[in-house]
C-alpha cells in the first residue's frame, strides 16, 4: 500500500499540534507520519538531511515525488476533507507565490528560535 509519507518536526509545539490534528482528521491508510526530529532515520528513502527537513515540512507522495514547504502541505489537505479546498486555493499562481514567500520566512524564523533545530545534522541519511 503506497501511503504519504510527511517528515515533520515532532519538537515545534506548533508544528506538533499541527499535524497531531491532521493525523486525528485524516483517514485511515493514507499518511504514515515521520517525527524526524526524533527520528531522523527516516530520512534515508528520501536522502534528505534532519537540517533540511527541520527546516521546511516535507512530504513523500504516493508516486515518490517529493514536497517541500507550501507544496508539502498542499499534498497532505488535498487528502483531506474539506481541507481539499485550500489545497486548490493555495496552488493558484499569486497565491502560491506568496504562500511560499511567507511560509520561508516564518519557517527561517521558527527554525532559528527552536534550539533542537541548529543542533540538527547536515548528514544525509543514506
Amino acid at each position: 500500500m503506497n501511503l504519504t509519507k510527511v517528515f515533520y518536526d515532532g519538537k515545534c509545539g506548533l508544528c506538533s499540534k499541527e499535524i497531531n490534528y491532521y493525523k486525528k482528521i485524516s483517514p485511515d491508510n493514507v499518511f504514515e507520519w515521520h517525527d524526524i526530529a526524533t527520528n531522523p532515520k527516516a530520512l534515508k528513502d528520501i536522502k534528505v538531511s534532519q537540517y533540511d527537513a527541520l527546516m521546511f515540512l516535507h512530504a513523500l507522495d504516493k508516486n515518490s515525488n517529493l514536497r517541500i514547504g507550501v507544496d508539502a502541505f498542499a499534498l497532505i489537505w488535498s487528502q483531506l476533507k474539506y481541507w481539499n479546498i485550500l489545497s486548490f486555493i493555495v496552488k493558484l499562481p499569486i497565491i502560491n507565490t506568496l504562500a511560499k514567500t511567507l511560509y520561508n520566512f516564518f519557517a527561517k524564523y521558527r527554525f532559528k528560535k527552536l534550539t533542537h533545530c541548529q543542533l540538527a545534522s547536515h548528514e544525509v541519511y543514506k
